[in-house]
């Protein structure tokens, strides 16, 4: 086959079949001539050549497929037309860098700018169902906001809420423990046993034996105590040597005596005086009447203060913060004149291990021992120290005190009484209970401990803190408790609303202070206190 193409263009194509049999005949296309020749030849180029058109198209095709798709995914809200997508098309990257920087543009201006809470849209389908109609970066960012900050008002609320319930929630005493009391009593005025003499006769000189280990309690919580004292003597070595001294107030008398007297704690030794039973000075009694209404006005600022405020202090605001028996802590060589050296425990206490030790510390003169609540070296105390407690911002503090003074705990505490009564801190106490009520409660925050820092400073010996794990009565303190902290001290507190005894403590603690009450006794069983 042979083909003849003329210099000035294609008129004349000559198609010659040189070989084989029937091809003595020539074809001759000429431009403009025969239509037939024309058809012939149109047919034979076009199917040479549709096979490499449809190769490259099927290379080509998956890619501009996927081109596509990604940017429709990518611009479906911003594109609603042919132009756009076709800029988008042959700039998508350009676009994306564009998109990226009008948002943070956006959003750059709605950090620094004012809105409203109420703008902003109840739930993420409205917020979306909004931005498909407006479809403007500004208002997305704004209403974002709005939106944020409107959720972030409502869970400060909540907690706020949560706070309240909590406070009103450890108020009350369970029908449970008011069940106990009422029983206790009625033994107590029925049974002999029950009132007979705390301790015996023949163990009476061991209440102010200066070589046994002494402890009080002041509280007016029969279950309470009962715990603490079956605790302790569980946990010691020599139980033999345990003197226990209970005060409490007049009401809770006959059933705490009535407890003790009925379930022994032999071989220790268990004392339950009433403060009726004190026969104090005129000069004593006056100043313990004075503190306590001192105490009073002081707690009723507070709690003004409070009601207008945002709730914070709430839990310093308990009635255990006017409860008799924590006021009178700080009248303690008074009310054991005989003793030398003791250790005070609270009672909301889980005593874990031996607390011998405690008797032989060497105080280096100062008055008290107590842990300091620094779990990172002696230097580290953060949330405890005098500045958490005090108002330095009131001259009066500033001047007298270090803020960056770590503070110590209550919960178990050790006292030499003698070197106790050679000081002024009760008198200093009561000065400052004086300040706090002349400058309008000005000078600490609400608490017990406040102002016992301020009476015993500088009077405080280190003890372990390894001894001693309190706020297991705090939900978000509590969680930062490790396992192996807690099972190595040796007395456990439970400090804050959640007291064991309330249905609102902690299952997962409970269980470390119910396994010390006593569920063989009948009384437990009828008011159905379940261990």
């Amino acid at each position: 086959m042979k083909f003849y193409i003329s210099a000035k263009g294609i008129k004349r194509v000559t198609i010659s079949n040189g070989g084989g049999k029937g091809s003595g005949k020539d074809t001759t296309a000429v431009a403009g001539g025969n239509p037939a020749g024309n058809v012939f030849s149109g047919r034979r180029i076009s199917l040479r050549t549709v096979l490499p058109v449809v190769l490259v198209l099927g290379i080509l095709l998956p890619f501009v497929f996927v081109r596509v798709a990604i940017l429709v995914l990518e611009s479906a809200t911003f594109c609603s037309s042919l132009e756009c997508a076709g800029w988008r098309f042959f700039s998508g990257a350009d676009t994306s860098l564009k998109l990226r920087d009008e948002l943070t543009r956006a959003l750059m201006e709605a950090n620094d700018g004012n809105v409203n809470d109420n703008e902003g849209a109840g739930s993420f389908n409205e917020l979306v169902k909004e931005m498909v109609l407006t479809q403007d970066l500004k208002a997305f960012a704004f209403k974002t906001k709005a939106m944020l900050s409107q959720m972030e008002h409502k869970v400060q609320t909540a907690k706020q809420q949560e706070s309240v319930y909590w406070h009103l929630a450890s108020y009350g005493v369970p029908r449970s423990l008011h069940c106990l009391c009422l029983k206790l009593a009625e033994e107590y005025a029925v049974n002999a046993m029950a009132r007979s003499r705390l301790p015996t006769p023949e163990f009476a000189s061991r209440l102010v034996d200066p070589t046994l280990h002494h402890l009080v309690l002041l509280t007016d919580n029969v279950l309470a105590a009962s715990v603490v004292v079956t605790s302790t003597v569980e946990n010691s070595f020599n139980p033999e040597k345990l003197v226990f001294h209970i005060v409490t107030d007049k009401k809770t008398y006959a059933s705490m005596h009535a407890w003790f007297a009925t379930n022994s704690v032999e071989p220790s030794v268990v004392e339950v005086r009433g403060l009726h039973q004190y026969d104090w000075s005129e000069v004593m009694n006056s100043g313990v009447k004075e503190m306590l209404e001192t105490n009073n006005l002081i707690w009723k600022q507070y709690y003004d203060k409070e009601k207008n405020a945002d709730n914070s202090n709430l839990d310093a605001l308990r009635p255990s913060s006017l409860s008799l028996m924590n006021q009178l802590r700080i009248y303690m060589p008074e009310l054991f004149p005989d003793l030398k050296k003791i250790v005070f425990l609270d009672d909301d206490v889980v005593v874990q291990r031996d607390l011998s030790s405690l008797w032989y510390l060497d105080l280096n003169g100062k008055v008290g021992g107590s842990v300091y609540k620094s779990w990172c070296g002696d230097d580290c105390c953060s949330g405890s120290k005098y500045t958490n407690y005090l108002n330095f911002s009131h001259p009066l503090i500033s001047s007298n005190f270090d803020g960056e003074q770590c503070g110590w705990l209550y919960g178990m505490n050790v006292f030499d009484l003698d070197t106790w009564r050679r000081t002024n801190i009760t008198e200093t106490y009561r000065k400052w209970l004086k300040l706090n009520l002349k400058f309008g409660t000005a000078l600490w925050n609400p608490g017990v401990l406040p102002p016992a820092l301020i009476a015993f400073d500088g009077q405080v010996h280190p003890i372990d803190s390894s001894m001693l794990v309190t706020d297991l009565g705090y939900r978000y303190k509590s969680e930062e408790i490790s396992k192996e902290r807690l099972e190595a001290a040796a007395v456990i507190h439970f400090s804050g609303p959640a007291k064991p005894w309330l249905e609102i403590g902690f299952p997962e603690y409970r269980s470390l202070w119910s396994r010390y009450v006593n569920v063989s006794n009948k009384f437990i069983r009828r008011c159905r206190i379940l261990g």
